[in-house]
């Protein structure tokens, strides 16, 4: 086949490294309890590449794809006998000045499409099938924004990882052989005050992001006496080695109701890492020069998921609902 696959089939559940997308929906649900609520949402979980395939091939230009995440409690109930090494709830980080909150979520379903409609429906249906078992916490639609821009007029995700960098930066390897293949998963979703960051001048707000805001050129500020956003958010382990992480924000808003944000969604091969940007954001490196855009951008959410890979998540799945049928 010549080519990428999507030209032919839709994209597999759980494919982390599906294509950044024109649209799409961050659904965070909490799973009923009872043995029937969890053997219900995991038939649903075991088909999640069939309703791709039902929805995706209505137009396979629209590239619809689907990840499921596992929180750590819902994990707990579905795989008691082993879980990812990293995998715990979100912990709540209090700043000098700011805080992240630590919000409940079972299940994430990240669904991506380039046509809004596409993410819609398969949501549509998913929510039918999952029925009472599963109750929305919380139910984002996002959008890509000009030339992938967020709502404060900066272009995000810049530093993605790409090409053989993108699975060493978000699929867990060797190192925890059970779990191969899966990524962690932590969402914290923003309200933008627009009014105040427009009341910035544009030099300061390019200080506070560490890139320019026309043409996305990195500032360098290592000698600079506060730390940018870029600078605070780039990771480097105690063996000097950088860590990426895969980022598919998207902007949202509802214009009329003067509420405008930005959904982080952050993929990585190990959690840590992502807990080691938010602590630097929080609470500031060194303690106190926490980071600037969050006097403007504040966070509503923030839960962790691990995102199984597809035969991984099958394999559960079928466990789960033999294990049910076993029982009646």
């Amino acid at each position: 086949m010549s080519g990428n696959s999507w030209e032919r089939v839709p994209i597999n559940a759980q494919s982390i490294d599906a294509p950044l997308s024109q649209a799409a929906i961050f659904l965070v649900v909490g799973v009923a309890d009872g043995q029937a609520a969890l053997a219900k949402t995991c038939s649903v979980l075991g088909g999640l590449d069939d309703l791709v395939k039902t929805v995706g091939f209505r137009d396979l230009s629209g590239r619809l794809s689907c990840i499921a995440g596992i929180g750590s409690d819902l994990w707990n109930r579905l795989h008691p006998r082993s879980r990812p090494r990293e995998l715990k709830p979100f912990a709540r980080i209090e700043g000098k000045a700011h805080a992240a909150p630590a919000t409940p979520g079972d299940l994430l379903f990240h669904i991506r499409a380039e046509r809004p409609d596409l993410c819609f429906e398969f949501e549509r249906i998913l929510l039918t099938s999952l029925g009472s078992a599963v109750t929305v916490v919380d139910e984002v639609s996002g959008f890509r924004y000009f030339d992938a821009r967020d709502l404060l007029g900066f272009v995000d995700g810049t530093a993605n990882p790409t090409g053989p960098d993108l699975p060493a930066s978000a699929l867990v390897g060797d190192e925890d052989r059970d779990f191969a293949g899966g990524s962690y998963v932590v969402v914290q979703k923003y309200l933008h005050d627009l009014d105040a960051w427009t009341r910035i001048p544009t030099p300061l707000q390019e200080q506070i992001i560490g890139r320019t805001k026309i043409d996305n050129i990195e500032i360098d500020d290592d000698d600079a006496p506060r730390k940018s956003h870029k600078s605070l958010a780039t990771i480097v382990g105690p063996d000097g080695v950088e860590h990426d992480i895969l980022r598919d924000n998207m902007p949202f808003g509802r214009a009329g109701h003067r509420e405008f944000g930005t959904y982080f969604i952050g993929y990585s091969r190990y959690l840590w890492v992502i807990e080691k940007m938010l602590q630097r954001m929080y609470i500031g490196d060194p303690p106190g020069a926490y980071d600037r855009l969050l006097d403007f951008s504040t966070p509503h959410t923030g839960t962790a998921f691990f995102a199984p890979a597809r035969p991984a998540l099958q394999a559960i799945a079928q466990d789960v609902t033999e294990g049910h049928s076993t029982a009646g």
